[in-house]
């Protein structure tokens, strides 16, 4: 079984593990049609209603999906019976990274720093610049969070591991 969210609705989805093109949505039967002429677009038919369903765009390290369902785009968060059982054990964060501070990669130079304290970041942002071996590197932010405190400052010399900022 699958619990598929959307928005403020949650959905049981489970597929017929005899036939793949079938299965329930929150206990209705569905049937899944796959012959499409367009590639990840399926018709399902559920109460003798017909939907055109488009996958849009698919991120399976973090199960969310973008789907098209009759022209209107749908964002959902897939959680398989792995992680429903994750959840149930009280485990359910484990995917998510934990991160108190950034520290310099390398010996090098603060050329620019892109943040400030209180500033939500998310994982992938830039938080400064430091220049190393005459090249400009963009140091990026290994998670989600909250800068807390800057303890360098723009002409800083630093030493590889030493602490640039702190995060909540």
């Amino acid at each position: 079984m699958l619990k598929v969210s959307s928005q403020d609705k949650v959905y049981e989805l489970a597929f017929d593990s005899a036939d793949r093109n079938q299965g329930t949505l929150n206990g209705e039967s569905f049937q899944l049609d796959s012959t499409s002429p367009y590639p990840n677009a399926y018709k399902v038919t559920r109460n003798n209603e017909t939907y055109h369903v488009e996958l849009v765009k698919a991120d399976w390290d973090t199960k969310e999906l973008t789907v098209r369902v009759n022209g209107f785009k749908h964002e959902l968060k897939v959680k398989d019976k792995f992680d429903l059982w994750l959840e149930e054990m009280g485990m359910g964060d484990l995917t998510v990274i934990k991160i108190s501070d950034v520290k310099a990669p390398m010996p090098g130079l603060v050329l620019d720093i892109l943040v400030e304290p209180g500033q939500t970041v998310s994982k992938g942002d830039s938080l400064m610049v430091l220049e190393a071996m005459k090249m400009e590197n963009s140091i990026k932010s290994p998670a989600d969070g909250v800068i807390k405190e800057i303890l360098v400052e723009r002409g800083n010399a630093l030493e590889k591991n030493t602490v640039m900022m702190t995060f909540e």
